[in-house]
């Protein structure tokens, strides 16, 4: 094939030292795996580049070629030249499953990674995760361990606190939302109470972490007209294989409410032509679904196995439409959506296919589903995770709301001379400092805030009282070193001329305040409420 492809050079091609004996096979291999034909001219002229960098590096030899050969070329060409750097990972690819290539000495595993191993075994034997989960684990334990200087110092876990679990948990807030800052926590939490259990560590701090404010039903599922989802559909262009793979992947995630997973999952077994069905293995409760095959999916299908499918030797449904061929990840539908409603030019607020899924939620319920079917087809363990559909069927919901009486009396109107007479109202003044607090617990109070505003807190009020307090141990007691009852009494009594719930309000912020610091700083706090 190199002849045919490079008919006047190709005995260049064959004559380069270390790879040349190789590039005819190669080529064959890299077009019967998809690749175009500019593609592996390409992919020829670089190998070009590839020769000279291991001819530097004092290779001569294709038997002494190994992975970390291949992975020293890849880090010298991925930045300045990425094209040359892909062919690289080609031809290893290529080399290793053909010929076989050395495999890399496994590197040594450090303190962390012999620590986790042991954590990751514990979440998949006695919790039941699965490997996704507990890899999900790991990633945010390892960056954890490293923050601890888990691997040099021999008592990191013995001698850890509270301060740098909150330090951690800035850094996190940074990048993450919530939703997301709430999960990891949970992660922390649970290698603690692992740790803790087994007496690596000595207090359980795994019950010392605070959480992320969330708010039960805080947000509604991101959810489109049942319209739009009929229209994104109707616009994707089908004379294109690709067009018509999106549009089969779109229309099981719109009529079946699949996950991604299970979309790039389904298998041709999976489909029972003669019997109209298909199953479904939904990947969270590990449940099979057995789903009706109606006519728009049967022929979507049937569309795409006869005239988009490549033809290849896997059982999954949805393949790759670009080199190399192989199965589609779960990002593949989401990349298919995104272009979709890119082409479609719909105004479409939400980057993943997942609204397609509550939308068909909400569609099922405004068809007068039940919510306990909604949740089975959905792969739904608890009812409560449907029920939040309920709050997205506004007009359902529009008919059941009260009406609003008459008037009793339409003669009786607001005299607004009287509200004229009427005392102003008095607002008590903020009793913030004007000037930086100087108390020995100045710094322990912005770390307490950068914590809890690090949640997702805004703690405005509460900043307010705890400046207060701050600016009276100042001035009131500027040598003492803790809070006894007898300050915390004395304070309480400047409280005078706010309402009795206001007063309370105010305890409870410092009482927070002094239950942070006896947990954190182990500071002997002696309070009497």
């Amino acid at each position: 094939m190199l002849a045919e492809i490079r008919p006047q050079s190709y005995h260049d091609y064959l004559a380069l030292p270390i790879l040349g004996p190789l590039l005819d096979e190669f080529t064959i291999w890299s077009r019967t795996r998809g690749y175009t034909l500019g593609t592996v001219k390409n992919q020829l002229k670089d190998t070009r580049h590839i020769v000279r960098f291991f001819e530097s590096d004092g290779l001569h030899d294709l038997k002494k070629l190994t992975q970390a050969d291949f992975e020293k070329a890849w880090q010298f060409f991925r930045l300045d030249k990425p094209s040359v750097a892909g062919t690289i990972r080609q031809l290893e690819c290529f080399i290793d499953s053909v010929h076989g290539l050395p495999a890399l000495s496994p590197s040594p595993k450090t303190r962390s990674d012999l620590e986790l191993h042991q954590f990751s075994d514990y979440l998949k034997r006695v919790r039941g995760l699965v490997d996704s989960t507990i890899q999900s684990h790991l990633n945010y334990l390892h960056r954890f361990l490293e923050l601890i200087a888990f691997d040099s110092n021999q008592k990191a876990l013995a001698n850890l606190r509270l301060t740098q679990i909150e330090e951690f948990l800035h850094c996190l807030s940074q990048s993450l939302n919530r939703d997301s800052l709430q999960h990891v926590m949970g992660y922390l939490r649970s290698f603690l109470r692992f740790e803790y259990s087994r007496g690596a560590i000595e207090e359980p701090l795994h019950e010392m972490i605070d959480s992320p404010r969330l708010y039960r039903l805080e947000k509604l599922p991101c959810s489109l007209s049942w319209k739009v989802v009929d229209e994104l559909l109707g616009l994707i262009d089908r004379t294109t294989p690709q067009g018509v793979r999106n549009y089969a992947m779109l229309l099981l995630t719109a009529a079946y409410g699949l996950r991604s997973c299970e979309v790039v999952s389904l298998k041709l077994d999976d489909i029972d032509w003669h019997k109209a069905e298909v199953r479904i293995a939904q990947t969270k409760n590990d449940n099979q679904l057995i789903l009706p095959l109606t006519d728009t999916i049967a022929n979507a299908l049937i569309d795409y196995l006869k005239n988009a499918r490549p033809d290849l030797p896997y059982r999954e449904v949805f393949l790759r439409v670009r080199a190399p061929h192989g199965t589609l990840k779960s990002t593949a539908v989401t990349e298919a959506f995104q272009r979709e409603v890119r082409l479609s030019g719909l105004d479409i607020p939400y980057q993943g296919p997942h609204c397609l899924r509550h939308s068909f939620a909400v569609h099922l319920l405004r068809e007068g589903t039940s919510v306990k079917e909604i949740g089975d087809v959905l792969g739904h363990h608890s009812t409560e995770s449907s029920c939040v559909y309920l709050r997205l069927a506004i007009d359902d919901l529009r008919c059941v709301t009260l009406e609003v009486p008459e008037c009793l009396d339409a003669n009786v109107e607001i005299n607004h001379n009287i509200l004229k007479d009427l005392p102003p109202v008095r607002t008590l003044r903020s009793s913030t400092p004007a000037g930086p607090p100087r108390s020995f617990l100045n710094e322990r109070i912005n770390g307490y805030l950068k914590l809890h505003r690090s949640l997702g807190k805004k703690f405005s009020r509460e900043e307010a009282v705890l400046l207060s307090f701050d600016s009276f141990l100042a001035s009131h007691c500027p040598k003492v070193s803790e809070i006894n009852g007898a300050i915390f009494n004395e304070w309480s009594e400047t409280l005078a001329a706010y309402t009795p719930t206001d007063r309370r309000n105010r305890m409870r912020i410092i009482r927070n305040l002094c239950l942070y610091l006896k947990r954190s700083c182990r500071i002997v706090l002696f309070l009497t409420f």
